[in-house]
């Protein structure tokens, strides 16, 4: 009876573990941009800007991986016209470019409108 409890008490702290996990993409801008790379442990940030037609393109790749990522990854999306400083901060040069934060540290970049296979595996390099 102990085992069965314990593998209840480790399921429950797993669904409890993804409900926290959104399961679309998080408006990031100035004010909650640092909380939110540190308070998960894999952070995805799409920067884009809305006169972006490969952001657009990209937009529900993002959206699909979020969903399908939640409890492993948070996606986060961050518009660089609104937020210019945080896109000088990382050097954003082109758009739409995916960072990939790990601990709150940028592990990897994605630059272009790339397919979802290559977006998901760079993520899953730091799962």
């Amino acid at each position: 009876m102990d085992e069965l409890e314990e593998i209840r008490k480790r399921k429950m702290e797993e669904i409890l573990k993804k409900n926290k996990y959104p399961e679309k993409p998080v408006k990031l801008e100035d004010g909650n941009f640092d909380e939110n790379i540190r308070k998960y442990p894999l952070v995805v940030v799409d920067f884009w800007s809305e006169w972006c037609p490969p952001c657009k393109l990209i937009a529900p790749v993002v959206d699909e991986l979020a969903k399908e990522l939640s409890g492993k990854a948070v996606f986060g999306k961050l518009n660089v016209d609104e937020n210019r400083s945080l896109a000088a901060r990382f050097g954003i040069m082109a758009i739409p470019t995916l960072l990939v934060f790990r601990k709150g540290e940028v592990v990897d970049q994605i630059t272009g409108a790339v397919p979802k296979e290559q977006i998901l595996g760079s993520i899953k390099k730091h799962l």
